[in-house]
C-alpha cells in the first residue's frame, strides 16, 4: 500500500472506529505515569509528565474549557490535578485562562506548580506590556514558560526579534524561566532547532496524524532534530483536538510512550475527564 493511501486509510479507520492499534516496537521498561516528573529542556524545568490544558478549540479569549468551567471550574480542574502529583498548567492569552490561573493560585502554592503561557505578541513594545499584563492577571511575580504562539513562518525568527528580545531579557531577570514557540509548521519547526534563543518547542504530534503540521512520519524528524539540539520537547494535540477520544488508549500510549517528547498536554474539560485519563496512562503505557 503506498503511504499515501495508507494514511487515507489510517484516517478513515479513525473516522469509522476500525480497530487499527500501532503499539510500541520498545515498550517502556516500567509504566508510564502522568505525574511523572521531567526535567524539560536545557533550563530542566521539572514538570509532570502531563500538563492540563484549557486550550480545546481556542480563541479570542475563550476555549471550551473557560465557557463550559469557567475561571473557578478550571481552577478546581488545576487543584485537583495537583492533588494527583500532576502540577504543569497549560494556558494562553489567546484561550482567556490567565484568569483561572489567579483562582487557582488561591488554593495551590505558587511555588507547587509550573505555568506557561503563549503570546500572540509581534514587537517588543507589545510583548514588554503583555508580560506585564499576564503576570497580573495570573497574580504571579513570575511565570515559567512563555512562548510566542502559533508560530508557522519560516522566518519566524528574523519576524519576532523584538518579542524574542524582549522574553530574553525577562529570562535573564528570572521573570521568566524558559521561551520558546508553539509551532505551527514544519518549516516553523526546522528554524527552531537552529535557534540558540529558544529553550522549548510545543508541537503536534498524535500517532495518526489528525490536526497536525504534517504526517507523523513527517513530523517526527523535525521533532528529533530539535532534541538533538536539546530543545524541550512537549507535544500537544495528542487526542487531535478531541478526534481522538473513541481511539482514547491509543492515543495516550502514543503519547506516553512516545520519547520523542519529554512530556504531553491534554485539553481536559472535567475532573472526570482528567482522572479517567490520569487512570488509564499506567495501564496502556506497558503490554497488556
Amino acid at each position: 500500500m503506498q503511504d499515501t493511501t495508507r494514511r487515507q486509510f489510517i484516517r478513515h479507520a479513525l473516522a469509522t472506529g476500525a480497530a487499527i492499534s500501532l503499539p510500541p516496537t520498545i515498550w517502556p521498561a516500567s509504566p508510564r505515569h502522568a505525574n511523572d516528573v521531567i526535567e524539560l529542556g536545557p533550563r530542566k524545568i521539572k514538570v509532570s509528565r502531563m500538563a492540563v490544558g484549557t486550550g480545546t478549540f481556542g480563541g479570542g479569549a475563550s476555549s471550551n474549557q473557560m465557557r463550559k468551567l469557567g475561571a473557578e471550574g478550571v481552577a478546581d480542574m488545576w487543584s485537583y490535578a495537583c492533588d494527583n502529583g500532576v502540577f504543569f498548567w497549560d494556558t494562553a492569552d489567546g484561550y482567556g485562562s490567565h484568569a483561572a490561573v489567579k483562582v487557582a493560585l488561591k488554593k495551590v502554592p505558587r511555588e507547587k506548580v509550573v505555568i506557561m503561557t503563549k503570546a500572540a505578541s509581534r514587537t517588543a513594545e507589545a510583548m514588554k506590556a503583555d508580560l506585564d499584563r499576564f503576570r497580573q492577571e495570573m497574580g504571579t511575580d513570575y511565570i515559567d514558560i512563555v512562548l510566542l504562539h502559533s508560530r508557522m513562518s519560516p522566518k519566524w525568527d528574523e519576524l519576532d526579534k523584538g518579542p524574542m528580545e524582549v522574553l530574553g531579557e525577562a529570562r535573564d531577570r528570572k521573570l521568566v524561566r524558559s521561551v520558546g514557540i508553539s509551532c505551527h509548521s514544519l518549516e516553523a519547526m526546522k528554524v527552531a532547532a537552529k535557534s540558540a534563543w529558544l529553550d522549548v518547542c510545543l508541537t503536534r504530534l498524535n500517532q495518526f496524524g489528525v490536526r497536525m503540521d504534517g504526517d507523523t512520519d513527517e513530523v517526527l524528524p523535525g521533532i528529533a532534530e530539535m532534541r538533538a539540539a536539546g530543545k524541550g520537547l512537549i507535544a500537544m494535540k495528542v487526542l487531535g483536538e478531541g478526534q481522538l477520544r473513541k481511539r482514547l488508549d491509543d492515543a495516550l500510549r502514543y503519547a506516553a510512550t512516545k520519547d520523542a517528547v519529554d512530556c504531553f498536554t491534554i485539553g481536559c474539560e472535567s475532573r472526570e475527564e482528567f482522572k479517567d485519563d490520569f487512570d488509564r496512562i499506567p495501564k496502556v503505557s506497558q503490554p497488556a
